[in-house]
């Protein structure tokens, strides 16, 4: 049986060149619809192993030529060289390319195309669409993949998972977190993103201990294009997602659009979410310059669901549950919500308007210059803006804790009221990033880059409604 298998084992070997007839060391080489790649060697070869027999579809790509995607169909051992024609403009991969890792590359990694993300796609969160990949975990506090979503790879949670678009950093300055739900819909927006598992490449901060992820928004697409994409499923879950694009306009120049909307009930009790977004992208490509302006916006509310489901809850025993709502001091009203909701939908909140409401501004302004074949290099301005919310009621809060006096009706003396109040996060966070890349088309390659950035963060809050209003006044900032 072990020879049997062995013998059904093939191989695709050749050779890449120029139009000259030059070996070109480095080409990406990916099968289709597998996570199987190479690169080639310093003499153009290149070999794919451990095949069966079939149809499949490869694609070439090198920074500075034309992509080729070629689809063969193997009996035995395959034999198939390839000639790569230099393109007329700049191509984008010179943007990210001082994070990303190749075949070279002393760590793990999984590069996930534009068409594999696609398929998945049908309006969960980021993470979701990449929790088949190998050392991923995903988590959604409501249960269906949208709202507030997290990653883990390799067991590191979103703190130490390096997130970086078009190569700008996206972790929060503050908390060095992801929140996904700032970006919804970000994926019809993607044409590829690689994940690190382990140190990576990219050198944004403590983020990159467990893992990175290097995304790339939409690429050059030379001819212009409209799609409408629309999904309905469990929960009331629906997307809804317009793309249009011009092409390459004059040789030169290309814009891209999209605009989306999010809808779901979540799974757990009063876990829903409102999402919308929007995407635009203005670029100018010559032979040697790419000038590219991207900006991206997400706005979503989110009912919180934040808490989880108490362990005892969730197998259904009376026993500890009664000893949880002893333990926690839960009045009569928040006893009967835990003991009367669905096992594995309970939500401990049960305020109307209990929700998270969030914007979100992404701006990026990329120059890349390539010098020769040699060398090419990259400088990048970000700019992100966010400001928001998220309203909770308080049963029982302490006038002192809002500086606030005690209330006095009568002869009685009030230290607490309930309330609803409002945290405000009102953040700006820009910077320049740049990088300067060398390879010689032989062993030799480098990188020398760095990054300055700048984070202004505002917390505040409001208390919009009090029982006893003591001394405050509405909207009163704390």
């Amino acid at each position: 049986m072990i020879s049997s298998l062995a013998f059904s084992q093939l191989r695709i070997s050749g050779k890449v060149t120029n139009t000259a007839g030059e070996s070109i060391a480095g080409a990406v080489i990916r099968v289709d619809k597998t996570f199987i790649a190479t690169t080639t060697q310093t003499d153009g070869s290149y070999e794919i192993k451990n095949l069966k027999a079939g149809s499949y579809v490869l694609h070439l790509t090198y920074t500075g030529f034309q992509p080729i995607t070629d689809s063969i169909k193997i009996e035995s051992d395959f034999v198939k060289s390839y000639t790569m024609t230099e393109s007329t403009v700049m191509m984008d991969e010179v943007i990210v390319s001082a994070t990303r890792a190749d075949q070279k590359s002393a760590m793990s990694y999984s590069t996930i195309n534009k068409k594999q993300i696609a398929e998945q796609n049908l309006g969960q969160d980021l993470p979701y669409l990449l929790n088949q990949l190998p050392s991923v975990v995903t988590t959604s506090d409501a249960g269906a993949g949208v709202g507030y979503t997290g990653i883990r790879i390799r067991g590191s949670d979103a703190t130490r998972v390096n997130v970086t678009i078009n190569g700008i950093p996206v972790n929060d300055a503050e908390s060095q977190g992801t929140y996904w739900v700032d970006l919804p819909d970000i994926a019809s927006s993607i044409d590829n993103i690689q994940v690190q598992r382990g140190i990576g490449t990219s050198t944004n901060g403590a983020g990159a201990f467990g893992g990175s992820m290097n995304i790339e928004t939409t690429k050059l697409n030379p001819k212009g294009y409209t799609e409408w994409n629309s999904s309905y499923g469990s929960f009331n879950t629906m997307k809804n997602t317009v793309n249009v694009g011009s092409g390459l306009i004059n040789d030169k120049f290309a814009v891209d659009a999209r605009l989306s909307k999010i809808n779901s009930d979540g799974y757990i009790d009063r876990a829903s979410s409102d999402l919308r977004s929007y995407y635009l992208s203005g670029a100018y490509y010559g032979k040697k310059n790419i000038i590219k302006f991207i900006t991206f916006t997400g706005y979503e509310e989110t009912y919180q669901a934040w808490n989880g489901i108490p362990e005892q809850k969730l197998k259904g025993d009376e026993k500890g549950i009664s000893d949880y709502i002893f333990d926690n001091y839960l009045d009569t009203e928040d006893a009967s919500n835990l003991l009367n909701s669905n096992n594995r939908t309970y939500n401990s909140y049960t305020y109307a308007n209990q929700v998270d409401h969030y914007v979100q501004s992404y701006y990026q302004l990329h120059f890349a210059h390539e010098f020769n074949r040699h060398w090419n290099s990259n400088i990048a301005l970000h700019y992100t803006k966010g400001k928001g919310y998220y309203e909770e009621y308080k049963k029982g809060a302490s006038f002192a804790d809002y500086g606030l006096q005690d209330a006095y009706i009568g002869t009685d003396t009030i230290s607490t009221t309930d309330l609803v109040r409002r945290r405000w996060l009102d953040n700006d966070f820009y910077g320049v990033t740049f990088s300067a890349n060398y390879n010689s088309l032989k062993k030799l390659s480098a990188i020398i880059g760095g990054a300055w950035n700048n984070y202004s963060g505002l917390h505040y809050g409001e208390i919009i409604w009090a029982q006893y209003a003591s001394n405050g006044m509405i909207h009163q900032h704390i």
